[in-house]
């Protein structure tokens, strides 16, 4: 059977029964793994959800804003995804300026200072391999 979609595009009813209910993880591509769980735990100050032996030669390493039901693992081993080559992980702050001067005390580098946009405010930065990161606080209203 076929109905109409969202978009307006005839798709099978079987789409309509997805149960997906969140995001849980998000591999994050890096060249050394101990310095980013320190750059993510140290820096950000987020937990250490898992550090554990896959094998000989790879580690799951993951982390996680306190809180948070969505976390990050700390990735060496996909070809397909270079150290570096994410951009636009977007977190939110209720407090950007207290985490601006506290990421700058930190050592890291907030180029081109806090952004005022409509929606939000909003500063950018790298983590150590070049990954993009965009820390926000969303206006309320």
């Amino acid at each position: 059977m076929w109905t109409r979609g969202l978009t307006g595009r005839e798709v099978p009813t079987y789409c309509e029964l997805m149960t997906i209910s969140h995001i849980k993880l998000l591999s994050v591509p890096v060249t050394d793994q101990d310095r980013a769980l320190s750059f993510y735990v140290e820096a950000l100050g987020f937990d250490l959800v898992a550090d554990n032996a896959m094998g000989p030669d790879q580690r799951w390493v993951q982390v996680a804003p306190k809180g948070a039901d969505t976390s990050i693992t700390l990735v060496t081993w996909l070809p397909t995804m270079p150290a570096g080559s994410l951009k636009g992980l977007v977190l939110e702050t209720d407090d950007l300026d207290g985490d601006v001067v506290a990421l700058t005390g930190r050592g890291v580098p907030i180029d081109g200072g806090i952004q005022d946009e409509p929606w939000g405010r909003y500063v950018t930065f790298d983590d150590p391999d070049g990954n993009g990161i965009v820390l926000q606080a969303t206006a309320r209203g």
